[in-house]
């Protein structure tokens, strides 16, 4: 579904992404690791053509997406839940989700209905603006949001930072009925552990380069893994 091959990017002079390459096929739960500042969001901002690449390709279904724009990147059936949740902030939860409603493959999967059902703390508060939101409530309406655009791919980044534990636990509950429904996925988090439990594989990253791949039960496997790698 997903391919992303030999991905380079730079912020100005400074190359920050050295040959990124990653894939996610249908129905699948990956995972992108890695320390604060090892280039996790700015592969995911190249691959949404928020950031221009400065070599490599990425393609979607078969599609090139190097270097388009990220609305048509958007079109051809990704959702992103950004790093900071990125919501409207003067429309109301109703509104935020009714912005980015897009039927791709009819009947939609997502609807008003199914998100309020996903997520029943949303339709307590389909009034309320963003503002009036809780970090928790916020990070509900921006994967809320990203589902409404019935994507073949979703993608999250730090899809639980900042969470209480309570919260956290019903985004993981809400990803792995997702991955149940065979809904593709790339998720960012620190939250190892919890991924491991329902993702599929992993790809860390450290300064701009791919530096292990595998399983969950690889990762399990091998506790170097993340004494080399995650741990602070």
């Amino acid at each position: 579904m997903l391919n992303v091959t030999n991905l380079q990017a730079a912020y100005g002079a400074a190359k920050v992404l050295f040959d990124i390459s990653l894939s996610i096929g249908a129905g699948e739960v990956v995972t992108l690791l890695g320390r604060n500042g090892m280039g996790k969001t700015t592969t995911i901002n190249t691959i949404m053509g928020l950031i221009r690449p400065t070599g490599g390709s990425v393609t979607f279904d078969d599609q090139g997406l190097t270097g388009l724009p990220s609305y048509r990147i958007a079109q051809a059936g990704i959702g992103l839940v950004p790093e900071g949740r990125h919501i409207f902030p003067t429309l109301t939860v109703e509104e935020n989700l009714l912005a980015t409603a897009a039927v791709r493959r009819p009947p939609a999967r997502w609807t008003l209905k199914d998100i309020y059902e996903l997520f029943p703390r949303l339709k307590e508060r389909r009034s309320n603006l963003g503002t009036q939101l809780s970090g928790g409530e916020q990070q509900m309406l921006a994967i809320g949001r990203a589902l409404m655009t019935n994507p073949k791919l979703l993608i999250l980044d730090e899809a639980t930072e900042g969470l209480a534990p309570l919260i956290r636990l019903e985004i993981w509950n809400c990803l792995k009925m997702l991955k149940a429904e065979h809904q593709s996925i790339l998720v960012i988090d620190k939250n190892v552990d919890a991924l491991a439990a329902f993702a599929d594989r992993h790809v860390i990253i450290e300064k701009g380069r791919v530096v292990w791949t595998g399983t969950s039960a690889e990762l399990k496997d091998d506790p170097t893994v993340k004494d080399r790698f995650l741990h602070v």
